[in-house]
């Protein structure tokens, strides 16, 4: 047996320790903690690629009448102010697989649930025809603890159960957030929140 030099478990162990290091903002995201940053860190996380930097709502909102939502596809992240201006929300998103799933443009929350059920759309089925007709709420569901209906027939800003989506093009044109995130948006919003995807 070939004894292993005495730097080789030293090598090992600190490319393992870097490894985890690498790992450690993304696990950090994961904890279901908001994101409420000050600065842009897009160069400092560079295994999540959402791009958590603060935005004001004046460029995109004329008032913020019923308060706000603005997901920008491109940076994975989805913003909330509130009506009042006194609160604004910063949350990692997952955001459609392709451009022909993406739709952009205005529109505004129609309807809540919170334990919501799922049917996939026809193209879904089109596509997946091996996918259920209907699944329940509970820990299968695809649309998590809580969703927002928009007006735009089926989309909508839901939570997952599968946490590995959030950050990532990972949807059927929906936009989803890690459920803590979704439960804290729901209490936040209301039937007639603007919403605007970027």
């Amino acid at each position: 047996m070939t004894k292993m030099p005495p730097y080789s478990l030293g090598r090992r162990a600190f490319i393992a320790g870097g490894a985890s290091l690498l790992a450690a903002p993304a696990v950090a995201q994961s904890t279901g903690d908001t994101v409420e940053f000050e600065q842009d860190l897009t160069g400092a996380v560079r295994r999540n690629i959402s791009s958590f930097r603060t935005l004001d709502w004046r460029p995109y909102f004329n008032s913020l009448d019923n308060g706000a939502i603005l997901v920008d596809i491109s940076s994975r992240a989805l913003h909330y102010w509130s009506e009042d201006g006194n609160t604004y929300k910063l949350y990692p998103s997952s955001v459609p697989l392709s451009e022909d799933l993406t739709r952009r443009g205005r529109t505004r929350v129609v309807r809540m649930v919170e334990g919501p059920d799922w049917r996939p759309t026809p193209s879904m089925k089109k596509r997946n025809p091996e996918w259920p007709d209907y699944v329940p709420p509970g820990p299968d569901n695809p649309l998590g603890t809580h969703a927002l209906y928009l007006s735009w027939t089926y989309y909508r800003i839901h939570g997952t159960h599968d946490t590995r989506k959030i950050g990532r093009r990972s949807s059927n044109g929906c936009i989803g957030l890690y459920n803590e995130h979704i439960a804290e948006l729901f209490a936040l919003t209301k039937v007639g929140t603007q919403v605007l995807l970027i």
